[in-house]
């Protein structure tokens, strides 16, 4: 670990790292509980095509992204609200628009290439620049503000929509926060992940804390833990092993479902077990 914080650009990876690491799984549980698992995809394929714009016009990749994926997330809640099309089909349309998109535009733009492209599709986490810290850090703080001004109202929504509009709820305005708030925060995770890897970040470290958790604040502040766990450490590994980041953070949250799943069942087990002897108990007493 020391040999690993001698280096610059290492600091700056493990900061952005961390950053996305809370993001992620923060706006994902909502995601989750919504079942638009998938949502994250759909979105990075549009941010691909907001960062081949970014160099097709000469402006900063990052911030074209920005605008590109919020404009596709606005597009994706609204189509999905009118009911007309599904929302996996509406996903699937921003899928295939938002690659064929890109690679037209990364194409054209000066000095594009396919190595330009598989950095953001794959992360390129060793080439963060402080800049690209600090735009992480600002957006993954407005993502953590949304989270914590809005969580209670975005709660009920994901529980149940019509219960939210009958009690008063901008149904329409959490909806849309919910589907920008994500694609914020695929445009924070794309440098560390890479776009193709970033729903993984969102869905996986919330699938996990569903295994051993049974509130949604629990749930999610586990989440976050083990995203961070997750960036921080599939970073680590890919440092001394010499593989990709992106996948290693993936594969790491992985893991971490595959033993969350087992010990799942084991608490659940226990649970039962301790309802049983109460009611044993009970009735002894009785």
């Amino acid at each position: 670990m020391i040999e690993m914080l001698q280096f610059d650009f290492m600091w700056r990876a493990l900061a952005a790292a961390l950053l996305v690491g809370l993001a992620a799984p923060a706006v994902g549980v909502f995601v989750v509980q919504r079942r638009l698992a998938l949502l994250g995809d759909g979105i990075g394929h549009v941010a691909l095509t907001g960062v081949a714009l970014g160099f097709l016009t000469g402006t900063a990749p990052v911030l074209t992204a920005v605008v590109v994926a919020v404009l596709g997330a606005v597009v994706i809640e609204l189509v999905r609200a009118r009911g007309r099309t599904t929302g996996d089909v509406a996903l699937a349309l921003l899928f295939y628009g938002g690659i064929a998109g890109g690679v037209l535009l990364i194409g054209l733009a000066p000095g594009g290439s396919n190595s330009t492209l598989t950095s953001y599709l794959f992360g390129s986490i060793s080439s963060v620049t402080s800049a690209d810290v600090w735009v992480i850090a600002i957006l993954t703080a407005f993502v953590l503000g949304v989270v914590a001004v809005f969580g209670r109202e975005l709660f009920v929504l994901c529980q149940d929509e019509e219960v939210a509009r009958v009690n008063g709820l901008p149904v329409r305005f959490l909806s849309l926060l919910i589907a920008v708030t994500a694609a914020l925060t695929v445009v924070i995770a794309m440098r560390v992940v890479g776009l193709l890897l970033v729903s993984a970040l969102m869905v996986v470290p919330v699938a996990t804390g569903q295994q051993v958790t049974r509130s949604f604040t629990a749930t999610m502040l586990l989440a976050m833990l083990l995203g961070v766990v997750s960036t921080v450490g599939g970073l680590t590994t890919a440092f001394y092993a010499g593989v990709a980041p992106g996948a290693a953070i993936v594969l790491l949250a992985l893991a971490g479902f595959g033993v969350a799943l087992v010990a799942g069942r084991f608490v659940r087990r226990g649970r039962v077990a301790g309802m049983e002897r109460d009611r044993a108990a009970m009735a002894a007493g009785s």
